[in-house]
């Protein structure tokens, strides 16, 4: 489990990496908006940060909420990703990108068991939260929802509900580019952000 000084030179490290960077060319490759010279416009999840730019700080426009060091890590790594201009449409399992071995024990501890646990019972939470992140239903599964996690990060939930025979399974997909954007760790971490937004939510 990193520590917050881990994340603290994670953030300071990508920071400086950036910084290096014309803000426009940043804009364009992360699909984000540009509100100026010096900053943009990052919606995650259900919320919406602006974010500073040499510095990256970020600041949330709806309320004085903290944001955690774990989210300005992963928004950041996403800005430095230069993945391809175009969606592959092909999904794949976390397993299937390379380099996930090493941390698909915590994928599974982060994302797919809480997951499980918290909707596979009864998906009619799973479909409400959905809703509050702007999910849209796909036919698989019991309930299954896309999510576009960041402009060029799309992942698909699937839940199967389980019953007095069979017990619940779920699943999570990426789009096939997903490995050329953001590191393993980084897609465990942001998988399990998603899922819990929706646990928090339903």
């Amino acid at each position: 489990m990193p520590r917050i000084d881990d994340y603290i030179a994670a953030r300071n490290r990508a920071v400086e990496a950036l910084a290096t960077e014309n803000i426009d060319a940043i804009a364009k490759r992360s699909g984000f908006d540009q509100i100026n010279d010096i900053s943009m416009r990052i919606p995650f999840l259900n919320r919406t940060y602006h974010v500073s730019y040499p510095h990256f700080v970020f600041t949330d426009t709806d309320s004085d909420a903290a944001i955690s060091l774990q989210e300005q890590v992963l928004i950041l790594h996403y800005l430095m990703g230069n993945g391809p201009e175009w969606l592959k449409g092909q999904w794949v399992a976390y397993r299937e990108i390379q380099g996930a071995q090493f941390y698909y024990s915590a994928f599974i501890k982060r994302a797919v068991d809480p997951l499980k646990k918290s909707f596979g019972q009864s998906v009619q939470p799973l479909i409400a939260a959905a809703g509050k992140l702007n999910g849209r239903p796909i036919e698989a599964g019991d309930a299954g929802f896309e999510f576009l996690v960041f402009p060029k990060v799309p992942v698909q939930l699937i839940v199967y509900q389980g019953d007095d025979e069979f017990p619940a399974e779920a699943s999570i997909l990426f789009d096939a580019s997903i490995g050329e954007i953001l590191s393993p760790e980084d897609i465990a971490w942001m998988a399990g952000m998603l899922v819990y937004r929706l646990m928090a939510l339903k």
